[in-house]
């Protein structure tokens, strides 16, 4: 009698198990109810993946988020076996001094200052045809033409020419200049046989350039309104397809150093990701003024993510 007083009681608990399990939705084979895959769990974020000249960014609109891990999300979704891949996380944030505020981030986590290719993409995701854009460098002026995306960049400063930079025993004469963050720009002649990981990298952290380091540019002249461009970013501590605030320093540097006559000008910048940045500036007695990057951009695909 006791055993099957013993057999009708378990009877009910499996019942009562499989009843539980049914109403969540889910269950094991057990019949149990099982939890909800990390995935789900997470919360979903809607981005944006869009290009400028080989330069690729992960662009998200946080104007109604608010989320404010931008350097953790940076780190996990720019990875490129791990992640979404990206040379930096883009935020669109709400601003009350211009149409919205752009915030960029990069792979380390680090956030910069400004990125002339990324401020390009921020333009375009916008879809204003002309727009005021915040950043940590200071307001920005847009335009979007019918093929290109054109802005108006910080006013350049800190201009230093042919600084001895050692390098174990070997002297390099590097150029500085700041167009919204630190360029160091080097002139080459053969620029494919440059290792811009190695010699960028040493650059980029030495002495002469902390605490903050820099980026790097390696330029080679092609014509007297052409030159060619490769560049070791900082934050993403490696080379990149494209730089625009590098574009633009190589080109202001070219003109001070090797033309150095007044008036106004295009420089054409051949980049690695095979497009050409222009960049147009004013020019007299040693200083710029009126400058803007103008080049590609597109938005390549929508997704979702968990974070």
């Amino acid at each position: 009698m006791k055993k099957k007083t013993q057999g009708k009681k378990q009877e009910r608990n499996t019942r009562k198990v499989k009843t539980m399990a049914r109403r969540s939705g889910k269950k094991n084979i057990a019949g149990k109810a099982s939890k909800k895959p990390e995935s789900l769990r997470k919360r979903k974020l809607e981005f944006s993946k869009m290009v400028a000249s080989g330069n690729d960014f992960i662009v998200y609109d946080n104007r109604r988020s608010n989320l404010t891990n931008g350097p953790e999300l940076a780190a996990r979704l720019c990875k490129r076996t791990m992640g979404i891949g990206a040379d930096g996380l883009i935020f669109i944030e709400k601003s009350r001094r211009a149409d919205f505020k752009m915030r960029i981030f990069n792979p380390d986590g680090s956030e910069a200052e400004m990125c002339g290719n990324g401020i390009r993409c921020a333009a375009l995701y916008k879809g204003k045809k002309n727009v005021v854009i915040e950043t940590l460098a200071g307001l920005l002026n847009a335009e979007i033409k019918e093929n290109s995306v054109k802005v108006k960049m910080t006013t350049p400063k800190n201009l230093q020419l042919n600084i001895n930079v050692n390098i174990d025993g070997r002297i390099y004469a590097v150029n500085f200049i700041n167009t919204g963050v630190p360029h160091a720009v080097n002139f080459v002649e053969d620029l494919d046989a440059v290792n811009v990981r190695l010699l960028g990298r040493i650059i980029r952290y030495h002495r002469d350039f902390e605490p903050d380091g820099t980026n790097v540019d390696f330029v080679k002249a092609i014509d007297q309104d052409i030159i060619s461009l490769r560049t070791y970013e900082r934050g993403v501590e490696a080379e990149t397809m494209a730089c625009g605030t590098g574009s633009v320093a190589a080109a202001l540097i070219y003109h001070h150093k090797f033309e150095g006559t007044n008036g106004t000008y295009v420089i054409n910048v051949q980049t690695q990701g095979d497009e050409v940045l222009k960049v147009y500036f004013d020019y007299a007695g040693g200083n710029f003024d009126n400058v803007w990057l103008e080049g590609q951009a597109r938005n390549v695909y929508k997704g979702e993510c968990y974070v």
